[in-house]
């Protein structure tokens, strides 16, 4: 078992949820229940899924929840294209989040591969 707070990737995660938060919060209103809800359930589910593996007995299904943290973060980044192209969402925030995602995605393949 890991304590998932003092792991460097779930503290990356977590800024990066409050950012992806401020990024959506001028989103249309009529894409509370759409998009922006989508987004912010993707970008939650990184830190989360984390956390939750951290706390399971085995570096195996540790790493299995490593995995579908990556996979959030690719969801976050097609959802936040999707916004961009809809003209939601600046660019210029976007690369800001999308270099966040990929330092954190490097960060969870290199812990994933420390506990093999």
């Amino acid at each position: 078992m890991h304590n998932f707070k003092e792991l460097k990737v779930w503290q990356k995660a977590r800024v990066m949820v409050k950012d992806v938060y401020q990024a959506i919060s001028l989103f249309p209103e009529d894409e509370k229940f759409g998009l922006i809800s989508q987004i912010r359930r993707a970008s939650v589910s990184v830190p989360a899924n984390i956390a939750e593996g951290a706390g399971r007995n085995t570096n195996a299904d540790f790493g299995r929840f490593l995995d579908i943290a990556n996979c959030s973060c690719f969801e976050l980044e097609t959802l936040l294209i999707l916004a961009v192209d809809l003209d939601y969402l600046s660019k210029s925030k976007y690369d800001k989040i999308l270099k966040d995602i990929e330092e954190i995605q490097k960060m969870i393949y290199s812990l994933r591969n420390k506990i093999k």
